[in-house]
């Protein structure tokens, strides 16, 4: 019978984990800059006139700016992976 409290107790701290990875602040960042990223990229390559590219000094500023913010989501989703949040310890 203890033996049935430890499982359920190792599965309320294992769903306590999931839901503070879940809700974690690099999760969040990574989602936005991703969104916002994939959108300029889209842009960039669909909706760009030669008058912009000139107004930017011959750059493609849409489509830069959407790759640079892919690499950082991509690169706090692998922040996130490599080193996820732990819930914080508590005394019994």
């Amino acid at each position: 019978m203890a033996e049935l409290g430890n499982d359920s107790a190792g599965e309320a701290e294992e769903v306590h984990h999931a839901a503070s990875s879940l809700f974690d602040l690099r999760t969040v960042i990574a989602l936005l800059f991703g969104v916002y990223g994939l959108l300029l990229l889209i842009i960039g390559i669909v909706d760009t006139t030669q008058e912009e590219i000139e107004k930017s000094g011959g750059l493609h500023m849409n489509v830069w700016s959407g790759v640079v913010m892919l690499v950082v989501a991509a690169l706090f989703f692998t922040w996130m992976r490599l080193r996820p949040a732990r819930p914080p310890e508590t005394s019994s």
